[in-house]
């Protein structure tokens, strides 16, 4: 009780960055882990009497390895990260250890982010990957059906506060170790991001206990799968089976996909925090739609139904085309940037389906960006379109505008108003200023002018 009361104080007082000097030295840095019982070969979690201690002790450690650089640098040189491992290892099959293991986990987490030799260390040496993907999956009770099939319980109750807690520490720290992976080298690699992968889709649909903890989890699951090769995402869709009641496309089960687009949605909903919130999950849709057939035309028939109504602005409304389509003159160039490639990709980066949607006042910026203003298509092809224009579009067609995207009444003539004098009075008007704009063409043709003056454009202009 002596012990915990002290680290207890030593937590609170390790906030302040002025007065960790004193303990972050080799010597007292040792203690500290000696406590945490991380510098043991025995197991550190036969007794539980010990347990306030070393969770103490590991709150201390992550509050002086934030706050102090030397901590950090002595972390890299005492090994802290192997015996986090070793530890973490220990925790896997053990009960009541879950405070244990997510300072655990949240320590690596803050080693992987601020000491980059700890990260390449985690992932070179300590198979860091492979031990943290084992944190994630037992902290979600994971249970497997088949080699990237987990089993869906739909009446299991939410995770507990703990157990979501532990979750999201794992998910951090992975998104570290795997921040450089964005190609997979080996047979060996490519299993172990597609097992990742597989256990990111359970915890997309699992939920938490609150809503916001819900939110949390999911947002660093999409985090992750951001790192996961691309290649390796066929495993957030799989065969669906008869009894299963979920979301189905093309006899594949879109569960997760779904939940995708509707946090994609809640986070346009939000209004705020745009590139830190919204352009991960923009940004892993349009990699899964790029590569991924069914998931792409799934998207497409929830983003991008066949049009029947043109006549609002393709960005005036609720639905999640209309959102997005805001978001392609979003101030920040980024969110801009993701929100108009997403589209593009949803029709098959061709620059005629992408008018079509969204009008080319909207898609100028992305357009002209990718040297499409002329039209084309992109620099992948897909398979052939079929025809989805509906009845009501296709009538609809000749009157709509393709800079505003929408249905426009026809004008009137303004000839129709006018007497036959009136109109032999244009008429001859302009015949005057072709005239004059051909005889100064020739002239400045001989003389060398390479320019029209500035009266004439004028008057050519105002008619």
């Amino acid at each position: 009780s002596c012990q915990v009361a002290c680290l207890e104080a030593l937590r609170i007082l390790s906030r302040d960055k002025k007065v960790l000097v004193p303990v972050t030295t080799k010597r007292n840095m040792q203690i500290l882990m000696r406590l945490a019982k991380l510098d043991t070969v025995e197991d550190p979690l036969e007794r539980m009497s010990e347990f306030p201690v070393i969770v103490e002790a590991l709150k201390c450690l992550c509050n002086i390895i934030f706050n102090s650089a030397v901590a950090q640098k002595l972390s890299l040189e005492l090994n802290l990260a192997a015996m986090l491992c070793n530890l973490l290892k220990k925790c896997k099959d053990q009960q009541f250890v879950d405070d244990i293991k997510c300072f655990d986990l949240r320590l690596l987490f803050l080693l992987s982010l601020l000491h980059t030799d700890i990260r390449s260390q985690l992932r070179q040496e300590l198979q860091g990957v492979q031990v943290l993907t084992q944190a994630l999956e037992s902290s979600l009770s994971v249970r497997w059906v088949e080699e990237y099939k987990t089993a869906e319980d739909r009446d299991r109750p939410p995770l507990s506060l703990q157990e979501t807690d532990c979750a999201i520490e794992a998910l951090k720290a992975l998104f570290n170790v795997t921040l450089d992976s964005w190609n997979v080298h080996s047979e060996n690699e490519s299993h172990q991001f597609r097992y990742m992968a597989a256990i990111l889709r359970h915890c997309l649909l699992t939920t938490g206990p609150t809503e916001d903890k819900t939110e949390e989890l999911h947002s660093n699951a999409i985090n992750l799968l951001s790192n996961v090769p691309v290649s390796c995402l066929d495993v957030l869709i799989s065969p669906s089976s008869q009894e299963e009641t979920d979301i189905k496309y093309n006899g594949m089960n879109m569960g997760a996909i779904q939940i995708l687009l509707d946090f994609m949605e809640k986070r346009i909903d939000k209004g705020s925090s745009y590139r830190e919130g919204l352009t991960p999950v923009l940004s892993l849709l349009t990699e899964c739609c790029r590569t991924h057939r069914n998931i792409r035309k799934f998207i497409k028939a929830q983003v991008l139904p066949p049009l029947r109504d043109v006549s609002n602005r393709p960005e005036v409304g609720t639905t999640v085309r209309n959102k997005l389509v805001r978001l392609m003159t979003h101030v920040d160039l980024g969110v801009k940037q993701i929100a108009a490639e997403f589209l593009f990709v949803l029709c098959k980066e061709r620059v005629d389906s992408l008018l079509k949607y969204t009008g080319y006042g909207n898609a100028a910026g992305l357009l002209a960006a990718r040297g499409l203003l002329a039209g084309g298509r992109g620099d992948h092809w897909y398979s052939d379109d079929e025809d989805t224009d509906t009845e009501e579009y296709k009538s609809a067609k000749p009157n709509i505008n393709l800079i505003t995207g929408h249905l426009e009444e026809p004008m009137p003539n303004p000839m129709d108003e006018m007497t036959e004098e009136q109109k032999e009075y244009e008429a001859m008007k302009l015949v005057n200023m072709f005239d004059k704009l051909s005889r100064y063409c020739i002239i400045a043709a001989f003389e060398g002018g390479s320019s029209y003056p500035d009266s004439l454009l004028r008057s050519s202009a105002s008619k």
